[in-house]
């Protein structure tokens, strides 16, 4: 009798930990994400040359009557971005120690950030009759990337996302320290879109809404939903994240929208918005389950290459071209020579810039 309820004791004792979802065959690289972040990055820069106006002598509607009614909406190529990185972070993150992390992530963003700064600063104190640059002693601030907590002004308008990135990075290095499981990933997606939820409405600004963003927060939690899926198969759990994600982002969205339209100086129609942040969250899960693995054209990496340095440079340095050479220049011809110019210019910064800088970068912190 003693014998059978020592062992009944020791069998409910020494049951084996719950075990992960099978992993899926997957590539080892998803050429499809470096086309979407360039088309995120594409979507944003015509938004700023061709909805917001400002440096053309004419209203923005009326130089570009076609292209406004759906670049007034790229603004929103920003949470394409945020899904994109959710997705990418956690993948790049999988059984690796939270040092590689670490380097990682400051070798990614620094290098192309610190020159995007300095030149941006530079175009604008050069080019009269345009933006105003900021004092110097904001710029230096600006290199830290933690302008916006310390109360300082952005060097450049899209800067304001870096930071966001920043601060998911140090909550899912929270994660990341103790090493990446399915359950621990998903655990840190339930309780970030928990609180996202209850601090929703807290004090704008206040600490801990400025370390949960939850106006963003919801596609970063999505992103890496979506990485699971690809790593593990979709399943209810996962998809049932997503679509509270998705549900949740719209209330954010739309506030967003309404901004916009204050700095655009017009009207535009709120549903296009909903319809856009649905495409996009579509064409992760095509990502997550493996539907555009089959895209493995050669010129993708390259074009996600342009992506980070075209995003830095793009915004004030080509509306000061613009607010230069748009009385002499056709609008349309202007336009295209611009976003030619700016490619150019993020693939030198990726060549002679992130690449170089980001080996010594990656040589010396490995040393820590």
């Amino acid at each position: 009798m003693l014998d059978s309820t020592r062992a009944a004791l020791i069998s409910t004792t020494q049951r084996p930990e719950p075990v992960s979802p099978p992993e899926a065959t997957r590539p080892p690289r998803i050429y499809a994400l470096d086309g979407l972040r360039l088309f995120a990055a594409l979507t944003v820069v015509l938004y700023h040359y061709t909805a917001l106006g400002g440096a053309w002598p004419t209203d923005v509607k009326v130089l570009f009557p076609w292209l406004f009614p759906v670049t007034s909406y790229g603004w929103l190529g920003v949470q394409l971005f945020f899904l994109i990185s959710g997705f990418v972070i956690c993948m790049s993150c999988w059984d690796k120690p939270l040092k590689h992390f670490f380097v990682s992530r400051v070798v990614r963003l620094y290098p192309a950030y610190w020159f995007g700064v300095l030149a941006t600063t530079i175009t604008v104190a050069s080019i009269p009759g345009g933006a105003s640059p900021i004092p110097w002693n904001d710029v230096i601030t600006n290199l830290t990337m933690l302008q916006e907590p310390l109360g300082v002004r952005h060097v450049d308008g899209v800067y304001w996302t870096l930071f966001a990135e920043l601060r998911f990075y140090l909550l899912f290095a929270v994660v990341a320290w103790r090493g990446l499981t399915y359950r621990r990933v998903l655990a840190f997606c339930c309780v970030w879109a928990v609180a996202s939820a209850f601090f929703a409405k807290t004090a704008e600004g206040s600490p801990v809404q400025l370390l949960i963003m939850p106006d963003s927060s919801w596609y970063f939690i999505a992103g890496v939903a979506f990485y699971l899926m690809y790593r593990f198969r979709p399943n209810l759990m996962l998809t049932g994240i997503v679509l509270v994600c998705f549900c949740s982002s719209l209330p954010f969205a739309l506030r967003t929208w309404a901004n916009t339209e204050k700095y655009m100086g017009h009207n535009v129609q709120s549903w296009p918005v909903i319809v856009f942040v649905a495409a996009y969250f579509a064409i992760m899960a095509l990502v997550a389950t493996g539907k555009l693995s089959g895209i493995t054209w050669r010129w993708l990496p390259y074009a996600g290459a342009l992506t980070y340095p075209l995003y830095l440079l793009h915004e004030n340095i080509g509306r000061e071209i613009f607010s230069a050479l748009s009385p002499q220049v056709p609008p349309y011809v202007l336009l295209c020579s611009v976003i030619v110019t700016m490619l150019g210019a993020a693939w030198l910064v990726h060549r002679y810039v992130e690449r170089p800088l980001g080996r010594r970068l990656k040589q010396g912190l490995a040393q820590l």
